[in-house]
């Protein structure tokens, strides 16, 4: 499980909301990559995840980006614990 702090007024650039301005936020393409990429290399996935997370302006740790990538890799689930500021 990995953990985020993100800004109350920034909370479009983690959750996909219709109402939100942000293009691509982050679970939008945390949940792309999981449909395309299961079954792939984690090494494969996490520069993907590292630019989807640098487009959301968004700071995770490299052990969270890996831990994601592999979920994505083997199909599992990913929990991410959100601290909201």
């Amino acid at each position: 499980m990995g953990s985020i702090t993100v800004g109350s007024g920034h909370l479009d650039r983690l959750l996909a909301d219709s109402t939100s301005a942000h293009a691509m936020p982050y679970q939008r393409a945390f949940a792309e990559l999981a449909d395309s990429h299961r079954g792939r290399s984690a090494d494969e996935i996490v520069p993907l995840l590292r630019r989807a997370a640098e487009r959301s302006a968004l700071a995770f740790t490299d052990t969270d980006l890996v831990e994601q990538a592999e979920a994505i890799s083997a199909g599992r689930r990913y929990v991410l614990r959100v601290t909201v500021t």
